[in-house]
């Protein structure tokens, strides 16, 4: 043996092995790219700090951020069909649902949960583009419906935060089909004299956009989010022409009065206690 390994083979035994940054230190701002500290970015409520980037969130961080403390009740999920299709692709439907479930610890795209803002009694749900897209399918049909009779029972008002890329295809037409349906439970919360309040974040699109995501009676979205029924690519093959370059943002819609305002991350809680409180003046007064 050399004396370069009789050194190294001594080296090994005295220098400590060299401690992994764990990988969830950092998260890069998918809008500029700045590397921040996970726990800053989570104080930020997902926001970048540098570019006022809005990053995608899930149920139980928009219940926590807009719900009352104590006050919040997660609704179980609704039972509905699994893989009413028998479908397969490259895998196979009921693959897909477990892979999902087992990412985000929930039961599909679509969680309802009940309790106050600011006192005032609301339902919430909020669907999340981390489970398959945010897909449509009936699972997110039935919750829809589960949030809406929440709200006709407890005489809330029904908030939606949508984030979906449309229909989930492995349903076929059953999953077409929950569009008319979550249309005629919104007219059930108008025939109770209730709210139903839409919150657009990024991205909301396809068969969603078609439907509960352009019914409420106020719409609010998130800054810089991408709201569309189709693609850029798609409309400007259709029309042959250029589309200008904030075509289909949050701030695009607002100017051409699609929707009603654009509001901070940090403002949301506030704005939607005041328009609560606006929308429900008269039933509180009787």
């Amino acid at each position: 043996m050399s004396w370069l390994s009789s050194v190294r083979n001594a080296l090994s035994f005295v220098v400590p092995a060299t401690k992994e940054t764990p990988d969830n230190l950092w998260h890069k701002c998918k809008g500029c790219g700045t590397m921040v500290f996970t726990k800053e970015w989570e104080e930020n409520l997902s926001v970048c700090p540098s570019c006022d980037h809005h990053g995608r969130i899930g149920p139980a961080a928009r219940f926590e951020q807009l719900l009352d403390a104590g006050s919040v009740t997660v609704l179980s999920a609704p039972s509905a069909p699994e893989d009413p299709l028998k479908f397969r692709d490259s895998k196979r439907y009921s693959d897909r649902l477990k892979a999902a479930r087992a990412e985000t610890g929930e039961q599909d795209a679509f969680i309802n949960a009940r309790g106050t803002i600011k006192g005032q009694r609301v339902v919430i749900g909020v669907q999340d583009f981390a489970f398959m897209g945010g897909s449509m399918g009936q699972a997110v049909g039935e919750a829809f419906i589960q949030g809406v009779e929440t709200a006709i029972a407890d005489r809330a008002p029904f908030i939606v935060f949508t984030a979906s890329g449309g229909a989930r295809m492995q349903e076929g037409i059953l999953s077409l089909m929950q569009m008319p349906r979550s249309t005629v439970a919104i007219q059930m919360l108008h025939d109770a004299g209730l709210p139903y309040i839409v919150v657009l974040t990024d991205p909301t699109s396809g068969g969603v956009m078609a439907a509960y995501a352009m019914l409420g009676d106020i719409h609010i979205a998130e800054p810089r989010a991408t709201l569309a029924f189709t693609g850029r690519r798609v409309i400007e093959n259709t029309i042959r022409e250029k589309l200008p370059d904030d075509f289909q943002t949050s701030e695009y819609y607002l100017e051409h009065g699609l929707i009603d305002m654009v509001v901070h991350r940090k403002e949301l809680r506030d704005q939607l206690a005041t328009v609560i409180g606006y929308l429900c003046a008269e039933r509180k007064a009787a």
